[in-house]
């Protein structure tokens, strides 16, 4: 199926939103930002905001096409990383297979934003959320898969669309000792299966799903990929699949080099749909999922030989709004605003108002954040360093997913700084 977008340009820039400038009305178009010709180093803008750097994320989006297709392989990001159609657009456009989503809630809002593929790598349990997706199951251009790995679960399924008069796709999901959902063994699965096959016109079993994610070592993933691969194999050779071609699907942000590897042969026999869903790519970050990067460019020759790596896309900036000590500075900025669980902000940026670019901070400066307030951070800084109530501060963040849900709108800038685009998020 091609996957056509519609526009999403009839949504507004929010006149009451954080981190955007004056809106002469409720009525201009997200797309339309350009037009109203805000500049973050300007001070046209209310600090803090969180800002995207378009030249980052077009190269993080054509790297990561770049990788999938040297594998042969399909990619369906997870859109939970940022949850703003507009950033699907972009990626679908770039040429992902589909969107994946967690929820009947993000794939009704991924509907609405024109995307027509949707793999929610989840269960999809209870009356209200099955509905949801059996409303948007009537338009004949949309495809849906979810996961099923109960007995329990493909009843209540089979139950509801079945009176609905609905074909559900789903994908069995395979799961390991102690981690989270998924069958644990193959007398689990051939139950499932059989669940699933009782209900024959109404649920379509469409393929394999896994989350390699709750391992902790490369020989536990691999192991875990190569019975996924012998799962889908069996299941196939039986006929048990009701799609052709039948899906494989694994990979969060972590594992996605290893998940290519491992799954690319299935692709390229042809039969198999092989989908990797990695979703943090898009922004990138400093802390984790920048080890998680490193880790695949020292192990993965395709990665080593694409040239620059991915890049950090996402920024807070704010403002210098105290300085009650000599070594510590207070920023206008805090837990309401950046993700903190997956280690602290780091300041990147330092730009006095009226200069002519902003410097780069370096790490032998010592500056750190060493504690966050709802509201504020606590900047540890060098006694007589060069900073002043009023500069301005970009900090990258680690752990994309919940500092992206802490907006509701978002800036993407150019190199000058100028704000193209206002991006609306739906969590």
């Amino acid at each position: 199926m091609t996957l056509t977008i519609t526009s999403y340009s009839s949504a507004a820039i929010d006149p009451l939103g954080k981190g955007l400038g004056t809106v002469p009305s409720a009525s201009v178009p997200l797309d339309a930002a350009a037009n109203l010709e805000w500049n973050l180093l300007a001070e046209d803008v209310s600090l803090p905001a969180a800002v995207l750097y378009a030249d980052r994320i077009a190269h993080n989006l054509k790297w990561m096409q770049d990788f999938v297709a040297e594998y042969g392989v399909k990619l369906a990001p997870h859109g939970k990383t940022t949850m703003a159609p507009q950033l699907f657009r972009r990626q679908i456009e770039t040429g992902a297979w589909g969107i994946t989503l967690a929820t009947a809630h993000q794939t009704r809002a991924a509907y609405h934003g024109g995307v027509e593929r949707v793999l929610m790598a989840n269960q999809l349990v209870g009356k209200h959320n099955m509905a949801m997706i059996a409303e948007l199951l009537s338009d004949p251009d949309f495809e849906f898969f979810c996961l099923v790995d109960s007995v329990d679960g493909v009843e209540q399924l089979g139950a509801f669309f079945h009176a609905a008069g609905r074909r559900l796709q789903v994908l069995v999901e395979l799961g390991v000792a102690g981690g989270r959902t998924g069958v644990r063994d193959d007398a689990q699965l051939e139950q499932v299966v059989s669940a699933i096959g009782r209900y024959d016109g109404t649920l379509v079993l469409a393929g394999v799903e896994i989350y390699e994610g709750v391992l902790g070592d490369e020989q536990a993933v691999r192991a875990f990929l190569r019975r996924a691969v012998q799962t889908t194999r069996s299941l196939a050779a039986a006929g048990r699949f009701g799609r052709a071609p039948a899906v494989l699907s694994g990979a969060g942000s972590a594992w996605y080099d290893v998940v290519a590897e491992e799954f690319a042969a299935e692709s390229k026999a042809g039969e198999i749909e092989v989908v990797l869903r990695p979703g943090c790519y898009l922004t990138h970050d400093v802390g984790v999922y920048k080890k998680a990067q490193t880790d695949i460019l020292a192990r993965n020759p395709i990665a080593k030989k694409m040239g620059e790596a991915l890049l950090p896309a996402l920024q807070l900036w704010a403002y210098v709004q105290s300085i009650p000590e000599a070594d510590r500075a207070i920023v206008g900025f805090g837990k309401r605003d950046a993700a903190f669980d997956a280690g602290m902000p780091v300041p990147a940026r330092h730009y006095r108002p009226g200069a002519s670019e902003p410097r780069a901070v370096e790490p032998g400066e010592g500056w750190e954040v060493t504690g966050m307030m709802d509201q504020h951070a606590y900047l540890r800084i060098a006694p007589g360093a060069d900073l002043k109530v009023g500069d301005m501060l970009a900090f990258d963040i680690s752990h994309p997913c919940l500092t992206f849900d802490k907006w509701r709108q978002l800036l993407i800038v150019d190199s000058s700084y100028r704000v193209t685009e206002v991006v609306e998020t739906f969590f």
